[in-house]
C-alpha cells in the first residue's frame, strides 16, 4: 500500500523560513530510517505558496491565480510517499517523525489498480498503450 503523507503549511513555511539544523538533522535522521526500512519512495519540502500559482477550470476557460494562498490550512510545506503493508504501519511510521508545537499531519491512502474495476484498467492500460506509441514514434517530445 502507498501513502501520502502531507505535512500542513504554517507561517514559518509560508513566510519560507527554513527549519533550524536541529530539526533538519532529525529529519534526515528519519528518512534515512525510513529509506533503509523501504518505505520512502520519495519526499520533499515545497517553496511557500507565494511561489505558486493555482489554475481553476471553469468549462474552457483557465484562470491562474498567483500566489500566496490566503487559506493556509489548505496549504501543505511538503510530503513523503511511502510504500508499506498497512494503514497502522503507515501510522507507526509517522508516530516516529520528529514534529513539535502542535504540527499536524495527514495521510491519505494511494489508489491501487486493486480498486479499480477490471474494464477501467483495460482502458487505462490501452490508453497508455497508445500514448507510449504515439510518444515513440515522436521521439519521446
Amino acid at each position: 500500500m502507498r501513502f501520502m503523507v502531507i505535512v500542513k503549511a504554517n507561517q514559518d513555511s509560508e513566510a519560507g523560513v527554513l527549519p533550524d539544523r536541529k530539526i533538519l538533522e532529525a529529519m534526515g535522521k528519519f528518512n534515512d530510517e525510513l529509506v533503509k526500512a523501504g518505505v520512502m519512495l520519495a519526499g520533499e519540502g515545497l517553496q511557500a505558496s507565494s511561489k505558486g500559482v493555482r489554475v481553476k477550470f471553469s468549462g474552457k476557460q483557465r484562470i491562474v491565480r498567483d500566489g500566496p494562498f490566503t487559506e493556509s490550512k489548505e496549504l501543505i510545506a511538503g510530503f513523503w510517499l511511502w510504500q508499506v503493508r498497512s494503514k497502522d504501519e503507515a501510522i507507526e511510521w509517522l508516530k516516529r517523525a520528529p514534529f513539535d508545537g502542535g504540527t499536524e499531519i495527514e495521510l491519505r491512502q494511494v489508489f491501487d489498480e486493486s480498486d479499480f474495476s477490471d474494464e477501467l484498467l483495460n482502458q487505462v492500460r490501452e490508453a497508455e498503450a497508445r500514448l507510449g506509441a504515439t510518444t515513440a514514434k515522436d521521439g519521446g517530445q
